[in-house]
């Protein structure tokens, strides 16, 4: 089957009605491109897998905000680049990272997101809400969530600590995903 921008911007619009198989579809993709963009950047396979995974979550976080005037994946792209700024951040803050001064000027031209008193309170009681969730998996799924999400553990980060191999962690956290979105969707209060 051949696609065409129609259907690509058919499924963006699906994807912004809340349409999971647009989401899959725009992910699969996308994903090359995203990910030998930022690969070309990164020069490290484990920071570019983390970016665009990054990238993926905040554009359908906020796809109801992507302005089709311009292209979908020139949107994406520019996400990535904010997603991988902010990783130099978090690098920079540690004390085995050198950052050139290219990235530290990138990183310090970002606009202030902080939240407001507001969205602090809604995001502690979504995030209430979403350990209810979380606590509903079996033990290996809450246990690779954890690693990954609240301590921010790297993928062999966690196949280390956990003694698996890599391609198991993946797995076994794209099912933890998966359960856990089929929970969030049918339960409303967990």
């Amino acid at each position: 089957m051949e696609i065409n921008s129609e259907h690509i911007q058919a499924n963006i619009e699906k994807a912004k009605l809340g349409d999971q198989v647009a989401f899959t579809f725009l992910l699969d993709f996308f994903w090359n491109e995203v990910y030998g963009f930022m690969l070309k950047h990164t020069q490290n396979e484990t920071d570019t897998e983390d970016v665009v995974i990054q990238t993926f979550a905040k554009a359908f976080d906020k796809i109801t905000t992507y302005n089709p005037e311009y292209a979908f994946n020139t949107w994406l792209i520019a996400i990535a680049k904010n997603a991988y700024i902010d990783m130099l951040r978090k690098k920079k803050s540690s004390l085995f990272v050198d950052i050139n001064e290219d990235d530290n000027r990138q990183a310090y031209n970002i606009a202030d997101d902080s939240l407001s008193v507001e969205d602090e309170l809604i995001q502690e009681q979504n995030l209430s809400r979403l350990l209810e969730c979380i606590k509903k998996l079996k033990p290996q799924y809450q246990e690779v969530i954890q690693l990954r999400y609240f301590q921010e553990q790297s993928y062999q980060e966690i196949a280390d600590q956990l003694d698996q191999p890599l391609n198991n962690i993946k797995i076994r956290l794209l099912r933890a995903k998966k359960l856990l979105s089929e929970i969030i969707k049918n339960k409303k209060d967990c």
